[in-house]
């Protein structure tokens, strides 16, 4: 009788069309046009239907998700996870990408320039092969990366190796990166475009040092190619506002040509007196990113929901923050797979909540802006297995299990595996 039981059991879960469904809630999948109340199935690790009710007993797993809104996991597109051995951000100064990227919805990440391709592969057998998010790269143009502080040394600045690392590294490498450099040429940007074009991949450039030598205004209208990124956009630096306060018409200029305008809110490069007018001058990000590291974790950044939560706070609706958190940057990189919940695409998802209330958001100067909307991470799923359930929502209730004894009585264990088996 017992046989016959399991076999039906194991009958009843083949027979079933799909893994897992995430039933009542608000799907905004920017690149589909859909906003608004929608169920999501998975099946094998990939988005399987997107609909308006999809029968619970299709799944072996059925989430209720009602209130909350749905959408592809996010893509956090600067970030600094190259955790290793070394200095600065090729050691402590960088974080493990495990330890920030589900619990705030985010399936993707993309390390800015903390490796070069001397260490790139280090920085891949150490963290990127270990780590469950996916992490991808931007290449620094300096061969030694971000070690100590590397980034001024114009003879490590090799396009045609970097460019070498990227065409053996394909699926992992979608771009390069210069950053930080003080003097007065233009030579780190020009070999980092020069690599870009090698390879055919963009490049994200942070200035560094503001120079008269090479302003930000050619930078961003003649320098750059179309689709080439400046991050850290409303760093107090850029020259974004004239004397009375009105968004300067390069800006405008440079974005329609291609150039793309990329946050980087940093531990430094976030100030609200920069994005507030821009943004309502009709000039916001095309894609939200964190800047992650030590320095920007636990000061005014936090997480990369909290800072989609200013760009909701300064006016922009959540289709739109979702949109530059999620499609834009997977335009922005060339990973199109990513960023959608298309039928086909990775079952990468992010379940938020939207909390209304009385919220504080604070800016790298210490300047305070008072919100009533603040996004939190309710669940998450990476290739359709459940990464993070912040209120155990993929879960039974502990009251339907029975009383099975002790954790190692194969009754219990007998559950345990059935409760994770979609997540495997």
């Amino acid at each position: 009788m017992r046989i016959t039981f399991l076999l039906l059991s194991v009958g009843l879960v083949c027979a079933q069309e799909y893994d897992l469904v995430l039933k009542g809630g608000h799907v905004i999948d920017p690149k589909n046009k859909i906003s608004g109340r929608r169920d999501v199935a998975v099946k094998d690790g990939r988005i399987a239907e997107v609909g308006t009710n999809i029968a619970a007993s299709k799944a072996a797993k059925t989430i209720d998700v009602s209130g909350l809104y749905v959408t592809p996991g996010l893509i956090d597109l600067h970030v600094h996870v190259y955790a290793g051995t070394g200095t600065a951000y090729t050691g402590p100064s960088s974080v493990r990408p495990d330890d920030h990227s589900f619990r705030s919805g985010v399936t993707t990440m993309v390390d800015a320039g903390s490796s070069g391709w001397r260490n790139f592969e280090d920085f891949k057998m150490l963290i990127i092969d270990r780590a469950q998010t996916r992490v991808l790269a931007l290449l620094n143009i300096v061969g030694a990366g971000m070690a100590g502080a590397p980034e001024q040394n114009l003879k490590d600045m090799d396009p045609v190796k970097a460019a070498e690392m990227a065409a053996k590294y394909k699926a992992i490498i979608v771009g390069f990166k210069t950053a930080h450099y003080a003097g007065p040429e233009w030579t780190p940007v020009e070999n980092a475009v020069k690599a870009g074009e090698i390879a055919k991949v963009p490049i994200m450039v942070d200035f560094g040092q503001f120079r008269s030598e090479r302003p930000y205004e050619e930078l961003v209208t003649k320098k750059l190619r179309p689709g080439d990124m400046s991050t850290h956009m409303f760093l107090g630096r850029v020259p974004m506002l004239d004397d009375t306060g009105k968004l300067r018409p390069f800006l405008l200029e440079a974005r329609k040509r291609g150039v793309i305008f990329d946050v980087g809110h940093g531990g430094g490069s976030f100030l609200f007196r920069q994005a507030v007018p821009a943004i309502k001058q009709g000039f916001p990000p095309d894609s939200i990113s964190t800047d992650l590291h030590i320095g920007s974790m636990n000061g005014a950044m936090q997480t990369m929901l909290t800072t989609m939560s200013k760009f909701l706070n300064m006016g922009m609706t959540l289709d739109d923050v979702v949109l530059r958190s999620t499609w834009h940057p997977a335009r922005q990189i060339k990973r199109e797979e990513l960023g959608n919940l298309s039928v086909g695409a990775p079952a990468d998802i992010a379940v938020l909540r939207l909390q209304k209330g009385d919220f504080g958001f604070v800016d790298v100067n210490g300047a305070r802006m008072q919100g009533t909307h603040k996004l939190d991470g309710e669940l998450t799923t990476r290739d359709g297995k459940v990464v993070w359930d912040l209120n155990g929502r993929s879960r039974s209730d502990w009251k339907t299990l029975g009383n099975y004894g002790a954790q190692g009585d194969p009754k219990w264990d007998g559950i345990v595996r059935a409760e994770t088996r979609t997540r495997r």
